[in-house]
């Protein structure tokens, strides 16, 4: 049997590539992608806001100085799509919205609180 074969190797194009090195690329395609989501203004400390339990469009407002109306309305919608948040409306007589963390939203506490750390110990070296 090809040692390329036998190994996992198959050719594409001109291009020698191992099944590793694909397996690589798409996870770092995937990551990228997700941390760039992530990374996107204000993202971080909308979802950071939320660890604590459901909050109303103004809670979080409140909690993040300089964030403009447009953009947190943008952020939510974002985050919504992408399944890390549920967007509520309260049954009372004045329409009240209340947005909170999905449990796939809730994965990432623990993953926003190693960030924090790290880069707070960072910052005191």
């Amino acid at each position: 049997m090809n040692e390329e074969i036998k190994w996992g190797y198959y050719m594409s194009g001109s291009m020698l590539e191992s099944n590793e090195q694909k397996d690589c690329q798409n996870l770092c395609n995937d990551f990228h992608s997700t941390i760039e989501f992530l990374g996107k203004r204000w993202m971080g400390i909308i979802i950071y806001s939320l660890f604590k339990g459901p909050k109303r469009y103004h809670e979080i407002m409140e909690n993040i100085p300089g964030i403009s109306d447009r953009l947190l309305t943008e952020r939510l919608r974002d985050l919504e799509k992408e399944g890390l948040i549920v967007k509520r409306i309260l049954p009372t007589p004045k329409r009240k919205v209340e947005y909170e963390l999905t449990q796939s939203g809730k994965k990432l506490e623990d993953v926003f609180l190693t960030i924090v750390a790290w880069t707070q110990a960072k910052n005191e070296s």
